[in-house]
């Protein structure tokens, strides 16, 4: 597995061919006055809902208007356009489109910006959502009730933030100055587009998707004070591959080690105690075919006692009985004494 992304590795080493001009989004005063403004807007949203004002009564007018009723025509065509703002395809297709852009451009920090807005999104929409635990409208159960602390979970729209933010992450990413005008102005539209397909619907309330998208923008304004993270993040990536890179290496380094020690192995050495102080162990094999081997490192098992000369192979007692094994038969010896010889 490491093996194969070396070369993803060794291409993500080269320098990143991003154009000079391009600067790394930060947090100027302009955007912190957007931030501002935005985080106002969402305040002012929530306490709306809570105070059950004419943002509610605008809910549950639209609610009982039915607009899937009213224009079932596009009704199909809208059930695929709200795909653009769940978060599994979506993530998948960005996320390819991103890879490529980091092997292209050799770097990482496009797929870990993407991480990190993902990241931001799920704990500050979803903590909300179940805070606040707001029904959607095809489970309301009380007619001008905000519908809220009741065990939902759709406020705000999941659906619009995570369309500001996974198709925003695109224009935040871009190359250039009119390419990131460009597409920011198409994931505002499509992120408003994937909110109203839900009011549509009847799955989302109209202050749900107001408030989806007031969160998706908030994470897209607030990412620069990331980059710092993400930047850390990318060189910790590449230092796990570096401590990767020296094991591969060791490993390498060892292969000829274990060459020389497998005959030995499987020519049957064994782990013994040696007779020199009996802790220490070495392969017997290894150790008798060493040059220079001390008879007194010589193990035990092996030793001959004092007492018995050592006798060679031509001194020992036979075990078997010298001769052939096969019986004698008397009566075939007679008969082939007996026969006459013939001539040729």
């Amino acid at each position: 597995m490491l093996a194969r992304l070396e070369p993803v590795f060794a291409r993500l080493d080269r320098e990143p061919e991003r154009p000079a001009h391009l600067q790394t989004p930060r947090m100027s005063r302009h955007r912190v006055v957007l931030l501002c403004a935005t985080l106002a807007f969402y305040l002012a949203i929530v306490v709306a809902v809570l105070t059950t004002s004419w943002l509610v009564r605008l809910d549950w007018q639209i609610m009982f208007f039915r607009p899937y009723e009213q224009w079932p025509q596009i009704h199909a065509f809208l059930d695929y356009l709200v795909v653009l703002g769940q978060r599994g395809p979506t993530a998948v297709m960005v996320a390819a489109w991103l890879g490529w852009r980091s092997w292209r451009q050799h770097t990482l920090r496009p797929l870990i910006a993407l991480g990190v807005a993902l990241l931001l999104l799920n704990i500050t929409v979803g903590s909300v959502k179940l805070g606040l635990g707001r029904l959607g409208p095809h489970y309301a159960t009380q007619i001008g009730s905000a519908e809220l602390f009741a065990g939902g979970d759709i406020f705000p729209s999941g659906h619009t933030a995570n369309a500001v933010v996974t198709w925003g992450i695109l224009a935040y990413l871009a190359s250039t100055t009119v390419t990131r005008r460009v597409l920011s102005i198409l994931s505002g539209v499509l992120s408003l587009s994937v909110g109203a397909t839900t009011v549509y619907l009847g799955t989302h309330w109209v202050s749900d998707v107001l408030l989806g998208w007031t969160a998706g923008l908030l994470i897209m304004l607030a990412l620069p004070w990331f980059e710092p993270l993400i930047a850390r993040s990318e060189a910790y990536v590449f230092e796990l591959r570096e401590q990767w890179r020296r094991r591969l290496e060791e490993g390498r380094v060892s292969e000829p080690v274990a060459a020389a020690l497998t005959p030995l192995l499987s020519a049957g050495g064994k782990w013994r105690p040696t007779r020199a102080g009996g802790a220490g162990t070495a392969p017997v094999a290894a150790a008798q075919a060493a040059p220079g081997h001390s008879p007194a490192l010589r193990p035990a098992a092996h030793a001959h006692p004092a007492s018995r000369p050592h006798l060679i192979r031509s001194e020992r007692t036979p075990v078997t009985p010298a001769g052939s094994r096969r019986p004698a038969h008397t009566e075939r010896a007679a008969a082939r004494s007996a026969r006459p010889a013939t001539g040729g």
